[in-house]
């Protein structure tokens, strides 16, 4: 007979050490879908996988620049998954914010001094991102909407709202693109903190440690964390659940807006419908697969953007279809989500023992 119960007692070090295994055990089963699937030899296809994040200096800038992005995003979905409201609007809260980056860049480069455009470019665009936010929040709190649908439909709405702001400033006319925001006096640019890389995946890392801060320690991280376990409770010890949602929303639209101007004006310096690349997504994996656990988002986000970095190398040098790398983050990350069970349970096996006729 088996009997599944719930853990009450796990330790941190035995919940990471079967993660851990979990993880190892997903690389065997890579390895044996590389075996089944190809002819290459598994162990090349792994180091491969590593080169393609860690094979040079710039590709390890790279890779810490773009996990320093999803973590970023990862951060802002956060406070409104803890407190059960869904933001699934990530991606075109960080589109707004972009718009308001690129718009400043276009419109205010000669007009105003240098300091001043970079105040009023993450001014605009954290006010775009929290507005952008504060809509589905709003009718969340008056009228109880389905913010999941609403926050989703908000990107559709951002994707082609950038679409529009690319068509009118098309550089050069014509090519249905942006271009390079100026690329000669790079105003709006911002300044190289030793490299290009650097300037970001410091933010992201001070911007991980003041949420942490947030969530735990701190007056509102315990009115989230109230509302997200029962909005009942949290009306009966006075906290008033509709500014919580409100207030909520729009910290992590104002994350979202500033990764926005952090990918204009400190990364691609131009502005597409396809800039976020369903990061705001991914960020929903990370940030559930953490436990809304800011600094564990930080592994969670290099895990899969080391996946992705592999992925690509991985077809360049054996000219293999890039998706084997998809399927190879689908297992691992599979094997991750399914170590939560035996995290959060335990299963009792018991023998039935025949009783002893001569004692009945």
């Amino acid at each position: 007979m088996i009997h599944i119960s719930r853990r009450n007692d796990i330790t941190g070090v035995k919940a990471t050490l079967i993660k851990l295994l979990a993880i190892v055990l997903s690389l065997v089963v890579c390895a044996a879908v590389i075996m089944a699937t190809t002819s290459d030899n598994p162990i090349s296809i792994f180091k491969a996988l590593f080169t393609g994040a860690f094979g040079s200096e710039r590709k390890a800038w790279n890779f810490l620049q773009k996990t320093a992005v999803l973590l970023l995003i990862s951060l802002a979905v956060t406070p409104a998954f803890k407190m059960r409201c869904w933001n699934l609007g990530a991606e075109g809260q960080v589109l707004v914010g972009a718009i308001a980056t690129s718009a400043c860049m276009i419109c205010l480069a000669d007009k105003v001094p240098g300091p001043l455009l970079y105040i009023l470019m993450i001014l605009t665009a954290v006010v775009a991102g929290a507005i952008w936010a504060a809509i589905p929040a709003f009718f969340k709190a008056k009228w109880n909407t389905n913010e999941t649908l609403f926050t989703l439909m908000m990107n559709y709405v951002a994707i082609q709202l950038t679409s529009f702001f690319v068509k009118v400033w098309e550089n050069p006319k014509g090519s249905n693109t942006v271009g390079i925001i100026n690329q000669n006096s790079q105003a709006g640019w911002l300044p190289q903190v030793y490299n290009k890389f650097l300037f970001v995946i410091l933010v992201a890392l001070v911007m991980t440690a003041i949420i942490y801060i947030y969530m735990n320690y701190s007056k509102h991280g315990y009115e989230i964390a109230v509302v997200g376990e029962s909005e009942r409770t949290a009306r009966y010890i006075g906290i008033h659940v509709e500014t919580i949602i409100v207030r909520t929303m729009v910290l992590s639209g104002a994350i979202c807006g500033l990764t926005g101007f952090l990918m204009v004006s400190g990364i691609d310096h131009t502005l597409s419908s396809t800039l976020v690349g369903g990061q705001g997504f991914t960020a929903v994996m990370v940030s559930w697969m953490s436990k809304f656990n800011p600094v564990v988002m930080i592994l969670s986000s290099a895990l899969l953007k080391f996946m992705d970095a592999g992925a690509s190398n991985i077809a360049t040098t054996f000219g293999l279809n890039e998706s084997l790398g998809d399927v190879m983050t689908g297992i691992i990350i599979f094997f991750i989500i399914g170590s939560e069970f035996f995290i959060n349970y335990k299963i009792n096996i018991f023998h039935k023992v025949k009783e002893d006729k001569a004692n009945v």
